[in-house]
């Protein structure tokens, strides 16, 4: 199977992003570096507790206050809210070496025992906004990388669930011991299979790094504010699924292109040259044959072959989807 990206710059800030797998349109994808994305952590205010709902309306600078649940807190928020206070004032270094952690809450508990109004608290895009809505956050922090997910405030290891070879698992989990701060927790993913300790560290390294700018961006920030952006939509795509079948990405901006050639040379050097400029006349997304697969896939009717089509239906609650088997009729 081979995979492509096709890339498309809408606007200064915004692009379109289409994954081929054999030349069938399977994801689109748009980011704008102007709204807020999932990954992104932000300094908030609390504006309101409503226990009745368990959860609090948190201010992160959108014109919809967010959402935070109580089971969105993670278990280790009143060490993230003690972290948060003792930054702001200016006490507490990027480092967990030293840090007391405070006791975890209960997973049952009642967020008014645990949030007041008017408190500032480091929270994470887990859903952007949609529609009438604001983002849904969370409270259990983490920073992907290539290889791996560090979790502050945790003192928990684990392997991804995919990977199926237990001797390899061992193998990653004795590593990642090894090498794994005070403080912080470790979720290895699927891509570190068959990794050397020296890449896992590297890719260690540059979580860390993001957790020393976070903390250096919170010194001198005031609620609301953006205080570590996630990568651009592109990149964390191709952190997430880049594997030996992609064997193309077409941009149409230049400067994205560059972008990308220096992110691949950092987690896949040699992948690089696959990063191609488009420079013709025609639009991107027509000359690949995108555009037509997106009309035929994002209309309220989708054929599906065979007779089989499907109706969808768009709802402020819920998407309806009819599923019809047209006029096909069978014959003896």
């Amino acid at each position: 199977m081979s995979t492509e990206l096709i890339i498309n710059s809408r606007t200064a800030s915004e692009v379109a992003i289409a994954l081929l797998r054999d030349g069938k349109l399977t994801e689109l994808h748009y980011d704008n570096a102007d709204e807020f994305a999932v990954g992104d952590i932000y300094l908030g205010k609390i504006k309101k507790v409503v226990p009745g709902l368990n959860a609090a309306f948190v201010d992160v600078g959108y014109e919809k206050d967010a959402f935070l649940h109580y089971h969105d807190l993670g278990p280790q928020i009143r060490s993230l809210n003690k972290f948060t206070k003792r930054t702001l004032t200016g006490k507490q270094r990027w480092s967990l070496t030293d840090f007391t952690p405070e006791p975890d809450i209960d997973k049952n508990g009642s967020i008014d025992k645990v949030l007041k109004p008017g408190q500032t608290i480091l929270v994470q895009i887990a859903k952007e906004p949609i529609s009438t809505k604001g983002p849904r956050i969370t409270s259990e922090l983490s920073l992907a990388g290539r290889y791996i997910v560090l979790v502050p405030f945790s003192n928990r290891i684990s392997v991804s669930s995919k990977m199926r070879d237990k001797e390899e698992k061992d193998r990653l989990r004795r590593l990642i011991q090894s090498i794994c701060p005070k403080g912080f927790g470790i979720i290895v993913r699927t891509a570190a299979q068959d990794c050397s300790v020296a890449e896992l560290d590297a890719d260690l390294q540059n979580l860390v790094q993001k957790w020393k700018t976070l903390h250096r961006q919170m010194q001198r920030l005031k609620a609301p504010s953006r205080a570590l952006r996630e990568l651009n939509r592109v990149s964390a795509l191709l952190r997430d699924i880049l594997n030996d079948s992609f064997n193309s990405i077409t941009t149409d901006d230049t400067d994205l292109g560059d972008e990308l050639r220096d992110y691949l040379k950092k987690i896949e050097p040699g992948k690089e040259e696959m990063v191609k400029q488009y420079q013709g006349r025609v639009p991107i997304f027509d000359q690949m044959g995108v555009e037509r697969q997106i009309k035929s896939s994002f209309g309220r009717s989708v054929s599906m072959g065979k007779g089989v089509y499907l109706i969808i239906e768009h709802t402020e609650a819920m998407h309806v989807i009819d599923v019809n088997s047209g006029n096909r009729t069978n014959s003896n």
